[in-house]
């Protein structure tokens, strides 16, 4: 089995990995990509959020052989630390965390919502974030992300705005 993984190749021998193993643990527990998170293992919650073709998935959820051929990216290839991504910037100058746990698929969401609206208001916020965060910190998300946005959109559209 074949998967591309933070833009590199990885083949995973299918007699050890079974293709019914949801992505979650072949990431977690296989590739040691530890920063997608494990919260209810039924989708629910999206603390295990990640981009499989560009799209915001549940990967507790999602069988390897789903993600076979496809491109994974994960909360590690989000940003670094001498390269923050625009969201993880806004999330600290917004102080969205509380705990700490839901961040890495709050901002795997987030992402993949300014990735396909440049401008989203808040009830557009809050139908793509359906992740469960317990620390109410939910009006500073919408913040962040309107922030980020803004950072994220190109200086012409900022000028119009």
């Amino acid at each position: 089995m074949d998967l591309n993984v933070n833009g590199r190749r990885v083949a995973l021998d299918p007699k050890l990995v079974d293709p019914a193993m949801p992505l979650l643990w072949v990431l977690r527990d296989v590739l040691a990509l530890t920063g997608t998170k494990y919260g209810c293992g039924v989708a629910a919650c999206g603390a295990c959020t990640v981009h499989v073709d560009g799209q915001a998935v549940r990967s507790c959820a999602l069988p390897l052989a789903a993600a076979e051929g496809k491109a994974v990216r994960t909360i590690e290839a989000l940003g670094s630390t001498d390269a923050p991504h625009a969201l993880q910037k806004a999330w600290i100058e917004h102080q969205v965390p509380q705990c700490g746990y839901c961040q890495s698929g709050l901002l795997m969401a987030a992402a993949a919502l300014l990735a396909r609206n440049a401008q989203p208001s808040d009830a557009e916020i809050d139908a793509a974030i359906t992740n469960l965060c317990r620390c109410g910190t939910t009006p500073r998300l919408r913040a962040a992300i309107r922030s980020a946005a803004t950072t994220l959109r190109p200086a012409a559209t900022r000028a119009r705005a």
